[in-house]
């Protein structure tokens, strides 16, 4: 064996302790390092780490505002906030959404409606982390379980939660609209932060209207939550400002009262406070439940009502665009009078019909014997239809169109009723410009008994009417009476742009305010055994507006005619004839003669409103009776 073979025992050991100290000095670097780095982060990334860290254990809630109430004018609720209890569930927090449904199908009432809406839900614009509702107005029983079972489903909460609750729901459905869930398009339209946590916002109607008034600000809350997002406590609390109260002109009673007197029939009422313009029932029948759109309405539900041939959601009042018949002669009367059309005394032979020549066609008198010799006041009492005809053939479509809108026809005058429709006002320009034709003079004929191409809402007819009964000062229909902590309304209600009518004389009003009576004072008036008995004197006009046409020569039978087909009933009128109170539009769609169908409503009402609402019971009113023996109208 050779010396080289052997090992250096010595050398190795140095090698050895080289490595070694080698390696402590790597070893404290790291040491070191590790030492400055964490220095670091709790010296000079304290505060940076704390806030995540708080971020993590403290969370910043939006608290949505109570919703302002809404009111009558006598006080009662009209629109309230209930408190429930809901069930939610934040997606970002459940690892199998589908699992988890399912397993609370056995302790819910989960029903499939319900789980539809869910996922329609989970479809819409949200925040991150922000709860989906699943169900609503839970029971005792079903609070009691989900008490129980809480741990057993991380991610979903029981809240308590502000709902409104419409006392009066069917009834005051399409007079007030309803609140429903926010959806995408509507959050990209309002601010963000401000309605932060909010739910529901006005849909329609008087909510939608006064949404700004009504919804309120936001506030705010700290709360604590643990590591699975559970709310441990509240540390801080920033509380919202609730929306304002309103009270509407409404009267809860009248309204009752107009909804009761339709009774199975279709059709609207409108009141109106002749002197203010304010709306004291706005009724359109039939109604449905508002309380079902607020949380969300099934599809079974919402079919029913939107397929129903009675169209429930359809608001007569405000959108159902009829023939305003003979309840627009008035209104002619005085156009007529103010023109040079007619005078006072003017007469003319009623033999049963009217031809514009010799050889043309007969436009026939709704009394086929004619009225004989025929004024201005018996043309409007007994509603005579040659006299009109003549008369608005005289005028021709300008002027009939100029004074018939001043009193608000063909247009939109309401201040605070969205969803209100126009009309139909037509004109020479308006008939080139959708039919491509000419006006002719036979269209003169149609108008001035307001059949042809006119269409009005009963709202619009209900304007007109107080117009008439004001002696041509003008009061735009609206809602709002009072906000609260405000003196009036004025600030809160847009401004209306109609003027009041001037006449050359202004005695022209008295004497169609006098006409108007005699329709139902006079012993020829078309609705003259409805005015029997009455404690007041009131004036009103019937008209029955024509579904579709006849032939010249057609008999019209109602008695063979579909129930849909008949003749639309209609009454326009105001009491007291002196100092008007209300004045009221009537429409009883397919119910014949406006005398036998709409014009009883009206005296009902009448009654109701001047002797006995301003001093019965708050929630209750008894109607006079009277006697609802008809005479037939033209």
């Amino acid at each position: 064996m050779a010396w080289g073979e052997f090992k250096d025992i010595h050398a190795e050991r140095r090698l050895f302790q080289r490595r070694i100290a080698i390696a402590l000095v790597v070893v404290l670097v790291l040491f070191g390092v590790l030492a400055a780095r964490l220095y670091y982060l709790q010296v000079f990334q304290h505060d940076t780490f704390t806030t995540l860290s708080e971020k993590n254990r403290v969370q910043v809630r939006p608290v949505a505002p109570p919703r302002g109430l809404i009111h009558d004018r006598n006080g009662v609720l009209l629109a309230e906030n209930r408190p429930v209890f809901r069930v939610t569930l934040v997606p970002e927090r459940i690892d199998d959404m589908t699992e988890t449904l399912e397993r609370l199908r056995d302790v819910l009432s989960v029903t499939e409606d319900d789980l539809q809406r869910f996922r329609d839900r989970l479809q819409e614009y949200r925040r991150p982390f922000s709860p989906v509702p699943l169900l609503y107005d839970l029971s005792k029983d079903e609070m009691a379980r989900m008490a129980v079972n809480r741990h057993e489903f991380p991610g979903v909460e029981v809240e308590a939660e502000l709902v409104r609750y419409y006392p009066h729901s069917r009834i005051t459905a399409h007079a007030l609209g309803y609140v429903g869930r926010i959806n995408k398009e509507e959050m990209q339209s309002v601010d963000a932060v401000d309605y932060a946590g909010t739910n529901y916002i006005g849909k329609s109607g008087v909510e939608q209207f006064y949404e700004d008034l009504l919804h309120g600000s936001v506030g705010y809350e700290h709360v604590e939550t643990n590591a699975r997002g559970r709310t441990l406590r509240v540390l801080e609390e920033e509380p919202p400002e609730p929306g304002r109260d309103l009270t509407l002109s409404l009267d809860i009673r009248l309204q009752k009262k107009a909804f009761e007197l339709l009774g199975d029939n279709r059709g609207a009422v409108v009141a109106l406070d002749p002197d203010t313009g304010g709306i004291l029932a706005l009724a359109s029948k039939p109604g449905f439940d508002a309380n079902q759109f607020v949380t969300g309405i099934g599809v079974k539900a919402y079919r029913s009502l939107s397929q129903s041939p009675d169209k429930p959601l359809f608001n007569r009042a405000l959108r159902g665009q009829y023939p305003p018949g003979s309840t627009i002669k008035p209104m002619l009367a005085i156009a007529a009078l103010d023109s040079n059309a007619t005078t006072r005394e003017k007469t003319i032979w009623d033999p049963g019909y009217f031809k514009l020549k010799e050889s043309g066609r007969r436009y026939r008198d709704w009394k086929r014997t004619g009225h004989g010799w025929t004024d201005l006041n018996s043309a409007i009492a007994e509603s005579c239809d040659v006299y009109f005809y003549q008369m608005g053939v005289e005028m021709g479509v300008d002027t009939m169109h100029d004074y018939l809108a001043r009193f608000g026809l063909g247009v939109n005058t309401a201040l605070d009723i969205p969803g209100a429709r126009s009309g139909l006002l037509p004109s020479a320009a308006w008939k080139r410009g959708a039919r491509g034709e000419p006006w002719y003079p036979g269209d003169n004929v149609n108008m001035s008994i307001g059949q042809g191409f006119m269409l009005a809402t009963p709202l619009q007819l209900a304007t007109a009417t107080a117009v008439v009964a004001n002696r041509g000062e003008w009061q735009a229909p609206h809602m709002l009476r009072q906000v609260e902590g405000e003196v009036s309304a004025a600030s809160a209600l847009p401004e209306s742009g109609q003027q009041d009518i001037q006449l050359r004389e202004r005695r022209d009003w008295q004497y169609v305010v006098k006409a108007m009576e005699d329709v139902v004072h006079g012993e020829k008036g078309t609705a003259r055994r409805v005015g029997r008995g009455a404690a007041y004197r009131f004036a009103g006009k019937t008209g029955t507006a024509q579904v579709f046409s006849l032939e010249e020569d057609e008999e019209y039978n109602e008695e063979e005619i579909r129930e849909r087909l008949r003749d639309h009933a209609l009454f326009v009128g105001f009491a007291p004839v002196d100092d008007p109170d209300i004045a009221v539009a009537v429409l009883v769609e397919n119910g014949g003669s406006g005398s036998a169908a709409a014009a009883p409503i009206a005296r009902s009402l009448f009654d109701a409103w001047l002797m006995e609402l301003p001093h019965g019971d708050a929630e209750k009113a008894v109607v006079a009776g009277s006697d609802t023996e008809v005479a037939s109208d033209g």
